[in-house]
């Protein structure tokens, strides 16, 4: 998949599917006060406009993406934009230039878009980017896979299965669904967002 999210940020040969402005999700929870400024990491940070709409709130942010094209896109935003985020090309499924912890963590349709195998290595190198009390907000397409998306997960996939959240991060997370429900298509059907709060005494 690589590949063609390069193409896209760089050539817009396809479409960018997000680049819709800050989430809804993440603006509410930076309005509400639930999340105040603190170091927070970007997990696919693609188009910046998460990163670029915390900075603009003063947090200390950090974008990550797997894409040189995004990591660029992302810089001459920011800078239009008048604010300071650091960009790291990395994978997340093995991180190699990342290695601090966060006081809030944000992925918007990365995790959902790796194969099962990829899932677990992200959980290997996301979790320890984490401390106790760290708020992670995750948004992902998320539905009973069809019979063909299944013969097709260890190559990658579009969404979660209802319960694989619970189902990774429960151990460590207090897991709160804030979003979610029928997206409109019939192609990606439904939606959901998680809000979760890092346990106490769970060490990783």
């Amino acid at each position: 998949m690589k590949w063609l999210y390069e193409l896209m940020y760089r050539y817009s040969v396809v479409p960018i599917p997000y680049d819709i402005g800050p989430r809804e999700e993440l603006v509410s929870l930076v309005e509400s006060g639930r999340a105040k400024p603190c170091r927070a990491i970007d997990l696919g940070s693609g188009t910046a406009s998460n990163v670029i709409y915390l900075a603009q709130h003063e947090f200390d942010v950090i974008g990550v993406d797997f894409s040189p094209a995004a990591i660029e896109m992302g810089r001459v935003r920011a800078r239009e934009a008048g604010v300071e985020v650091t960009f790291i090309e990395d994978d997340l499924t093995n991180l190699q230039h990342v290695n601090d912890t966060f006081d809030l963590l944000v992925d918007y349709g990365t995790l959902d878009d790796l194969s099962t195998p990829q899932r677990d290595l992200y959980m290997k190198n996301v979790l320890p980017l984490t401390h106790q009390s760290s708020l992670f907000l995750l948004y992902c397409f998320e539905w009973e896979l069809r019979w063909w998306e299944r013969l097709l997960t260890f190559l990658g996939s579009m969404a979660m299965e209802p319960g694989e959240a619970e189902r990774r991060f429960g151990e460590y997370f207090e897991i709160e669904r804030v979003a979610g429900g029928n997206s409109g298509s019939s192609f990606m059907p439904a939606t959901a967002t998680y809000l979760m709060t890092r346990k106490e005494n769970q060490p990783i």
